[in-house]
């Protein structure tokens, strides 16, 4: 049984030879760039600085011979770009807090506060306010609140929906590609799309955007759910109706393959 037929028969509730394996499949399965580097280390594999993929979590990037080494049954797609807004491409070392030195995106631009915060910046502009702090000796980078002033009884809901539209061409295409080669190996594919995403709090703060508008704070957006529900709820349905276009727009891309 290979990984594809062993991850498709626990979903379909049958007995698998064994318990499949999801690591690094989608953001949520990820695992700390530390912890790659000492699996890595921990199967004796080629010493090489490890990329991180998802910069909020700083996420490392499970390479081939580590899938093998550790049985992993799952390839992952990812998005294009990062949630702070910059695309994982043109690598460079850079070190954390702890010493261990990876490899970041070229737009990953980074600052020190004054108390040591390492302060992270929307699509890589240190020209704007930051988005994201890393506590001093940290290991991940939280939101920052950017809350501008808002006039309550004049809320418009597109300020809330301003990272949120049509997916692109160019990243349609770019998914296009990571789909064909995740579906070339004998895993099973998993896919985090751009575009899709529905209620989703952490986007809330806006950390990809360098002026976000709206209601950007997550306390009050927590509020809001009970006090401005006639305003969630017109958030919440254009972010539907544009995850569903999207999604019917990924489908039928993933069905011509």
């Amino acid at each position: 049984m290979n990984s594809k037929e062993r991850v498709m028969s626990a979903v379909n509730r049958q007995v698998p030879d064994r318990v499949p394996i999801d690591l690094g499949g989608m953001n949520t399965t990820g695992m700390h760039v530390s912890c790659v580097a000492a699996l890595r280390e921990y199967y004796g594999l080629e010493k090489r600085l490890v990329n991180v993929h998802e910069p909020g979590q700083m996420l490392g990037w499970i390479d081939d011979d580590l899938k093998e080494a550790a049985g992993i049954d799952v390839e992952g797609v990812f998005p294009p770009k990062t949630t702070f807004g910059f695309a994982n491409e043109n690598w460079k070392p850079w070190r954390m807090p702890d010493g261990l030195e990876v490899l970041v995106a070229g737009e990953f631009n980074t600052t020190t506060a004054p108390n040591g915060d390492i302060l992270m910046y929307p699509q890589g502009d240190t020209t704007v306010s930051p988005c994201a702090k890393m506590p001093k000796d940290g290991y991940f980078f939280d939101a920052i609140i950017r809350q501008e002033p808002f006039n309550e009884n004049n809320l418009n809901p597109e300020d809330n929906l301003e990272e949120y539209g049509p997916i692109s061409e160019e990243d349609l295409n770019q998914l296009t590609q990571a789909v064909k080669q995740a579906a070339a190996s004998n895993r099973a594919v998993t896919a985090s799309f751009g575009g899709t995403s529905f209620g989703d709090i952490a986007r809330v703060p806006g950390s990809s955007l360098k002026h976000p508008k709206g209601i950007r704070d997550i306390s009050e957006w927590y509020i809001s759910t009970a006090i401005r529900r006639d305003f969630i709820h017109q958030v919440f349905s254009k972010q539907c109706e544009i995850a569903i276009a999207n999604l019917e727009r990924i489908a039928q891309m993933v069905g011509s393959l």
